[in-house]
């Protein structure tokens, strides 16, 4: 294999290891570097990014923690990994959100988009990442969280009562939109602690989508997505005040699709359109929100 000479510096600065790796990861992903294939030694590398050796280290560390790489620790250089088998049969929400999550925040840089109607599903899910950095396992430098959740100034599809009132006072919608502060809310908390307590970089941000979503959608770094359809249902929900009937769903027990970029080019695809769809919300139609 042969690797192109890189601009060495970058505004007068050398590449810094994330750089590095994101060049790596960019040539894996668009097929320049092949499955299987051998990279070259650190100090080839080193020499033709212009960067020391350690950086370089750094650089490959990341891309096996992603998984990229095989043979990292054999003394030689590593190789390209093979494509991930194809995972098991899609698990709910609740379940399989969880060890998704925890694999995404062993990486240094940790990027989390989702599209859902509540972070109902993101709290216990986060849940297994944050206990494992408090005890030091693992350790990002940066954590950037962005949310899109539907605004409260819009009719829900769903979940909406049966009776289809529209009033501002209807109380499914009320319940909805208390259960989508609260728990926004406690997310962003337990997030933003680790600023303090871990000194770690941190970033939550909401915006609020003029439409009800009809599928959730949660992407990890880049390099996976993992797709759920909302399936709505009539059911009853016991309050304080009564029984609400309302047309809802159970979005914890949703199958969760995973789709990785190194699983082949139509998951990369897959991966890659739904995070420009993403961005595009994010930038375009979508408002600020105020989770109160």
């Amino acid at each position: 294999m042969v690797v192109t000479q890189e601009i060495v510096a970058v505004n007068g600065r050398r590449l810094t290891p994330q750089e590095i790796a994101d060049i790596l990861r960019e040539r894996i992903r668009t097929g320049d570097l092949r499955a299987g294939e051998r990279l070259p030694t650190q100090a080839e590398l080193a020499q033709q990014f212009g960067v020391e050796r350690g950086a370089v280290r750094q650089a490959l560390r990341a891309l096996a923690d992603d998984g990229l790489l095989s043979n990292v620790s054999k003394g030689s250089p590593p190789r390209i990994a093979e494509p991930a088998p194809a995972h098991d049969e899609p698990q709910p929400t609740m379940v399989a959100l969880g060890p998704r999550l925890t694999q995404a925040f062993s990486a240094p840089h940790v990027r989390v988009d989702a599209v859902c109607l509540t972070a109902q599903s993101l709290i216990p899910a986060i849940g297994e990442p944050l206990r494992l950095i408090h005890q030091d396992r693992i350790r990002p430098d940066q954590i950037d969280v962005r949310i899109l959740l539907p605004s409260r100034d819009i009719n829900l599809a769903f979940p909406v009562s049966v009776d289809a009132r529209r009033e501002d006072d209807d109380p499914v919608h009320q319940r909805w939109l208390a259960m989508r502060n609260a728990q926004g809310q406690v997310l962003q908390y337990n997030l933003q602690a680790l600023r303090s307590t871990h000194d770690i970089d941190v970033h939550v941000s909401f915006r609020a989508l003029p439409f009800t979503p009809p599928v959730k959608l949660y992407l990890l770094n880049g390099s996976e997505a993992l797709y759920a359809y909302y399936m709505i249902s009539r059911r009853e929900e016991p309050t304080d005040s009564g029984t609400l009937e309302m047309y809802g769903t159970l979005g914890s027990e949703s199958l969760l699709f995973s789709f990785e970029t190194r699983a082949g080019r139509r998951d990369a695809a897959f991966v890659e359109q739904s995070q420009k769809w993403f961005d595009a919300l994010w930038e375009t139609i979508t408002t600020d929100m105020t989770l109160s």
